[in-house]
């Protein structure tokens, strides 16, 4: 983000993303509780109005998201819990409705958005290796929502073993799990450029 501050912290419509977010999910009557992980040198979020809400705990990330979400489990005492990205302030409440309804199942559930754009893969050199195809391509979004005691388990078991985990759903994926696809909106998106926060506002204006 070219920023002297992690992106979350980043002015967005007149608070900082991270408070975007989680406005959003306070303004849900089924969620009782928001952990938030943040890093160990943090020196941003205790300055937040919102982080002396009463619904609102934070607490210490780790070295990896899973480590990181395994760390937040471990504050959690429901059944059923949703991990979203701080970084997603775009979330409409009808998402959030359905993946919660989709998510409280045996195999959980996972925000998603269908591929829409021609898929190449690279040759490692910079040059087209071949077409993939996009039938049946989803981009992954949060939330995502799991059983709480099957995701710590599957986060910790994939952790011992080794495996690569790039969401909460590749970990209940190796576990044996086959978590739903729940279409959401495109306009979900993750801040990971400077010019997503122009995107970011203009969406929030929609909302």
């Amino acid at each position: 983000m070219a920023a002297d501050r992690p992106k979350q912290y980043l002015a967005l419509a007149g608070s900082t993303v991270l408070e975007q977010t989680l406005t959003r999910l306070l303004k849900h009557p089924a969620i009782g509780a928001i952990i938030v992980a943040t890093a160990e040198h943090d020196t941003w979020f205790e300055h937040l109005p919102l982080a002396q809400h009463p619904r609102i705990q934070q607490v210490l990330g780790g070295a990896e998201r899973a480590n990181t979400v395994l760390n937040a489990l471990a504050h959690v005492n429901t059944d059923w819990v949703l991990v979203h990205d701080a970084a997603r302030p775009c979330l409409h409440s009808a998402d959030l409705d359905a993946v919660m309804d989709a998510g409280r199942q045996v195999q959980g559930a996972i925000l998603a958005s269908r591929v829409r754009d021609t898929m190449k893969r690279g040759d490692g050199q910079g040059a087209i290796a071949h077409s993939v195809s996009r039938d049946e391509l989803w981009h992954a979004l949060t939330p995502q929502c799991f059983a709480t005691d099957t995701l710590r388990q599957a986060l910790s078991g994939a952790l011992a073993a080794g495996i690569t985990i790039t969401d909460e759903a590749s970990a209940m994926e190796w576990a044996g799990f086959n978590p739903k696809l729940v279409a959401g909106r495109a306009d979900n998106i993750k801040i990971t450029r400077p010019e997503d926060l122009a995107l970011a506002s203009f969406f929030l204006n929609k909302i």
